[in-house]
Order: structure tokens, then sequence, then C-alpha cells
């Protein structure tokens, strides 16, 4: 009795073995099959893609806080040119200049709000700023149209999307933007000629765009 208990677990145990042989030699079919080489080594795929809102609170003007007032101006967030809104109060621009009083003031107070680093919430949201830091503006050059803007940079070399930043901001600003949503940029130099720009969609989604977005005014 104790020989046949004996072989009969043998037996259960080959039989054991054999499946388990079976099923490994199955997987690894089943593997060579797919493409996908076996490995022992942790495949590190890096962090999983976050996502960003592109979306802040907009700005309300606090009722206690006086000459605060809110603007619109254009970030970038996710490949795109959009709209902020921010409260700015006389101490946010240089020389804490009064209320504008003319439209190179408000256009060089505009100019301020681009060049500064977007708010913690503004950056959590996925903002961001191209324009660049020591870019400035003039008035016009005599022989101008009155009312030209002419950048201390030449719009070429400007980077991707600082060029629909200030359009779209500038041509948005009442005092600003002309009557019909248009503002005329142009170049340091008096060989540069004066564009007028629109903030069209192309100018707002795609950096190439601003190769052939204005048209020289005449």
């Amino acid at each position: 009795m104790t020989s046949l208990l004996q072989n009969g677990l043998r037996s259960s145990r080959a039989g054991t073995l054999r499946t388990a042989a079976l099923l490994a030699a199955l997987v690894t079919a089943a593997t060579c099959g797919c493409g996908i080489r076996t490995t022992t080594v942790p495949v590190d795929a890096g962090p999983a893609p976050t996502r960003v809102s592109c979306a802040v609170p907009q700005a309300t003007v606090p009722p206690e806080t006086p000459g605060a007032t809110v603007v619109k101006v254009y970030l970038v967030c996710s490949a795109l040119a959009a709209q902020v809104t921010r409260t700015v109060t006389s101490s946010d621009v240089t020389g804490a200049r009064p209320a504008p009083a003319s439209r190179l003031i408000a256009a060089h107070e505009l100019l301020d709000q681009l060049k500064r680093r977007p708010s913690a919430g503004e950056a959590e949201a996925g903002f961001a700023t191209e324009v660049p830091g020591n870019l400035n503006l003039t008035g016009p050059r005599p022989g101008d149209p009155k009312d030209s803007l002419r950048l201390n940079l030449s719009l070429d070399e400007l980077p991707s999307f600082a060029l629909a930043q200030l359009v779209c901001t500038f041509t948005a600003a009442p005092g600003v933007g002309l009557a019909d949503r248009s503002v005329p940029l142009g170049g340091p130099d008096a060989a540069d000629p004066v564009k007028r720009y629109l903030c069209t969609s192309a100018l707002r989604t795609r950096p190439d765009a601003a190769d052939t977005a204005g048209t020289v005014v005449k």
C-alpha cells in the first residue's frame, strides 16, 4: 500500500511539472510571436504626461483699491496665444505713472505686463510669455503713419508667438488698437517698413504665421 501511494504522489508531481513546463513554453511562444522582448530590467517610461488647463480666474478690481483697473493681455499656453486678465494699480507700472494720458503710455504699460513673469496662478494653469525683457517701443518716425509704434527689435528677431502676444494685446486695448482692430508696428530702423497687423486665428495658433501676418502701410 505504501509503495502504491508513493508511486501515485510521484506521478502527480511529474504531471504538475509537465503542465507548468507546457504553460511556460506557451507564454514564451506568445511573447516572441508578438515581437516583445522579455527583460528582467525595470523600464522607466518617464513621468505621466501633464495637462494644463489654460484657464485662470478672471481678474476683478478690488473696490477698496484706488487707481486699480483690469487689463487684458495675451500669454502663451499649450502652443496658443490666449487672453488673461490682470488687475493693475499705479504701483504695477514703471514710475508709478497715473492713468494713461496717451496711446503711447498705454502701449508702454501693456508691454510692461507682457514682459512680466506670469503669476503663480497663471504659471500653474500653463501660461508663459515669449516677449523679451529688453523689448521697448517708441512712437512713429518722421514719415510713418501717425498711429505707428516702433519697436527697438526687428519684427523678424522676435521669438515665436511674441508678435502674436503684442498684436493681440494691443488691438484688444481701447485707445491702443485702431478702429479696425489693427495695430501698425515697425522695427527700429527707418528702412524697416511699418506693417499693419490683425489678431487673426492663424497668428494666435501658428508661430510661422508671423512671417506673412503684416501688411505694409503705404
